[in-house]
């Protein structure tokens, strides 16, 4: 364990008598591999932060502690541990002597915050106001304010009853001219007059009740509020903290363009060197993430039988059993129609775009724009074009097709077996296109469509249509002349964790072969857009696939490896076993899932020795791989056209007979791909702000359907409807056609304005 720079001067800054600030140099525990580093720490108003150097002070904090929750520690003669919120520091004094100074220091001014947070609370301490907690303690004062209300509400009608009654009553008594009369009436007013006065008082405790109520809840709310500015307030000087580091960052890169070579804008295959530059340019490594690989996963070796000295190992979740290879690679043959695995099969008859403008090197100011989503719903947030790449979400999904002649093979395959294989591939392959793909989409508009029709040059035709906006989901289908058809619901769900946002795709996809009735099922993988906030972008792809064919209930288990700076595996690795009905498995599939995959036939299998976690590994002996999928290259220029891949490039380009929904009619998009992303903008908030429009008249008509009584249908997709899937049991959205027929007499009434 390093100590490096132990015998450098520890001194500490003293504060000045009444003064809340304490600073000096402390040494602070980093990792295994540099051990304790020097770091300049200051102690104020409650927080404890640090820096590399003093001058860091000005623009970069490398992290900083809150006292008030902190629990302090100390392990032995110099050293420090803090501990709050799942987060711990182990801080080292240079003396004993130091130690102590620093310790009465925190304790000092974590007795302080408290003093402060219980002061900010009636009898609660620092309650969050967003705490569920909170929360209820609202609602149940709101609850107890209500009935308030309508005590004041029965007394105001007794008063308004008894009131009247009186005037009555003093009204018959001037009319009077009989005493004996006289006599009675007097004795009805007294009475009237002390129910009024009974009733006028209760009115009286109870307008006090509520409003001290309403004075003492008013003062909490208002410290409440007082609360969330602070932290709000708070949010936003680290957020400007930042981005001006990532600006500095920026104009550094730009400044030295000779050091490109050393900041590798994803992981690459040298490990060695990538260990190196993680030493040289780590900061703090105890929050940095790592993905390793768990620790409780079984592994199984593959031994290719014409080379048994050589060990392709691969990790996997998987296990099979042993069993006799089929056919298909037993003698280097195919079935026909699966031998072909590489090119495309035809080429297009209609000669379609192969660029589109250059990206505009349009320079962002990411404060600008962060300071204004601080407290807002991640998806209500109005993000500009710089942010997007010039296709929608739709578009997008239907880039799951580049690689369709990999189905088409797979319709003419005889054995279900290889069938899978193939599917797996073209599962595997819909990801090729993410790995510099790092804009976002344009998310649709409710009702837009998008059509792919290549029904001419590759026999199938495609359709997908926004279906919901919140949460936001797509319905697609796709059917082939070539034997298949397929169909999906995708709903996106994303967590935003701060260094990296996962993007979690929800919904089954399903492949159905027309010939043998093969129903396929798989859901997609979790992706992962690493350095969010500073450093460039990279995506990684990590989780398991699970394809089940729901006829023969045969099965491929896929694992997507998460990266790692520790592994030895080749980035972006992905591993499969395809298993028959009983467990027994004939393939092992290998590969990247930006390259390439391979399939091997597995001719024999046996229970090998333990591996490192004591767990027993399956040793298969297969023959030699065979290449099922390989991507193709990247279009000339591809760097500055967004990293499109040939079907990307044409998505966006303008047909004629499409719907009046149809994505290539985006008018901000259009903006976009063709550079003018000022106006795209504009474009942009005109289109958001047109459909909160068409949203707010659609509930309101819900509410009045809801007044009278009558039923709201409510917004319906104009070409998929729901039903319920009888293999998953999931309810979904299917085509129901009729969007075809439409486009053949160009009949497109039906179609909303949303453009």
């Amino acid at each position: 364990m390093s100590e490096q720079g132990k015998g450098s001067s520890a001194s500490t800054a003293a504060p000045a008598p009444g003064s809340d600030t304490y600073k000096g140099w402390l040494f602070k525990w980093t990792n295994y591999l540099k051990g304790y580093q020097r770091r300049w720490f200051v102690l104020s108003n409650g927080l404890l932060s640090y820096y590399r150097t003093q001058a860091e002070m000005a623009h970069t904090c490398r992290g900083t502690i809150n006292l008030a929750t902190a629990h302090i520690d100390t392990e032995d003669a110099c050293n420090i541990v803090l501990s709050s919120g799942g987060r711990t520091y182990h801080l080292k004094a240079s003396t004993e002597v130091e130690r102590q100074r620093w310790v009465t220091a925190l304790e000092l001014a974590k007795a302080k915050a408290i003093r402060m947070m219980n002061d900010q609370s009636d009898d609660s301490g620092d309650e969050d106001p967003t705490s569920q907690s909170d929360r209820s303690e609202i609602q149940g004062t709101l609850k107890i304010l209500v009935s308030k209300l309508d005590d004041l509400s029965t007394c105001n009608d007794l008063i308004a009853k008894h009131g009247a009654a009186l005037q009555r009553s003093l009204s018959e008594l001037e009319g009077l001219k009989v005493p004996l009369e006289g006599g009675e009436k007097i004795k009805a007013v007294n009475e009237r007059a002390t129910l009024f006065r009974i009733t006028s008082n209760a009115m009286i405790n109870a307008c006090r009740d509520f409003l001290d109520l309403a004075e003492t809840h008013s003062r909490r709310w208002q410290r409440a509020l007082q609360y969330e500015r602070e932290q709000r307030t708070h949010l936003e000087e680290t957020i400007e903290q930042l981005a001006k580091q990532h600006n500095s960052l920026e104009r550094a890169w730009r400044e030295a363009p000779t050091h490109v070579s050393s900041t590798p804008s994803a992981p690459t295959n040298n490990q060695g060197n990538k260990r190196v530059n993680k030493e040289e340019a780590s900061d703090e490594d105890e929050d940095t993430e790592f993905f390793d690989a768990m620790e409780d996963s079984p592994a199984f070796i593959t031994v290719t039988a014409s080379e048994s000295t050589q060990h392709r190992r691969s990790q996997s979740n998987l296990s099979g059993a042993s069993g006799q290879a089929n056919d298909w690679n037993q003698n280097d043959t195919m079935s026909p129609g699966c031998n072909d695995v590489s090119g495309k099969e035809l080429q297009p008859r209609r000669q379609r775009r192969t660029h589109i403008p250059d990206k505009p090197n349009y320079s962002l100011n990411l404060w600008s724009i962060m300071k204004n989503c601080i407290g807002k719903e991640l998806s209500k947030i109005p993000m500009p074009v710089n942010f997007n790449e010039p296709l929608s979400m739709l578009q997008r999904l239907s880039e799951d097709l580049e690689y369709h002649e990999l189905l088409d093979k797979a319709a003419r395959c005889d054995s279900s077996l290889e069938q899978m294989c193939l599917v797996a591939a073209f599962s595997v392959s819909s990801y090729s296109t993410t790995v510099h793909r790092t804009a976002k989409p344009f998310n649709p508009l409710l009702g837009e469509t998008y059509e792919l029709d290549r029904l001419e040059e590759f026999g199938y035709r495609s359709l997908c249509e926004q279906v919901s906006h919140h949460p936001p989901a797509a319905a697609h289908h796709v059917i082939s002349q070539r034997g298949w058809t397929l169909w999906q619901e995708i709903t996106i769900a994303s967590k935003f964790r701060g260094k990296y946002l996962s993007i979690m795709p929800l919904g089954a996809i399903h492949l159905q072969f027309h010939s043998s009735g093969n129903h396929y099922v798989w859901r997609k993988v979790t992706s992962t857009v690493h350095n969010i906030i500073v450093g460039k972008l990279w995506i990684d792809q990590s989780g398991d696939i699970e394809i089940v064919n729901h006829k023969t209930k045969e099965t491929c288990q896929l694992k997507f490896s998460p990266y790692s700076y520790f592994s030895r595996d080749v980035p972006r690795k992905v591993t499969g076993v395809v298993a028959d009905s009983g467990g027994q498995a004939h393939y092992i599939l290998s590969g990247t899932w930006d390259d390439k995959i391979e399939s091997a036939k597995i001719i024999q299998s046996s229970r090998g020795g333990s591996g490192s976690e004591g767990k027993q590994k399956t040793v298969y002996q297969t023959l030699s791989p065979k290449l099922l999928w390989k991507k193709y290259p990247l279009p000339e220029n591809a760097e500055n056209m967004y990293y499109f891949s040939a079907l990307a490039l044409t998505l966006n380009e303008l047909e004629d007979d499409v719907a009046l929904t149809d994505s290539r009619l985006r008018p901000d998009q259009r903006l976009m791909e063709d550079g003018r992303w000022d106006e795209a903008n504009s474009e942009k908030q005109r289109l958001e702000e047109k459909q909160r429009a068409v949203r707010r008249k659609r509930e309101a008509e819900a509410t009045d359907a809801l007044d009278e009584g009558r039923e709201y249908e409510g917004y319906q997709p104009l070409w998929f409807h729901q039903r319920r899937d009888s293999v998953t049991g999931e309810t979904n959205f299917v085509y129901k056609g009729g969007y075809w027929e439409a486009k053949e007499r160009q009949d497109w009434r039906m179609c909303p304005d949303i453009y």
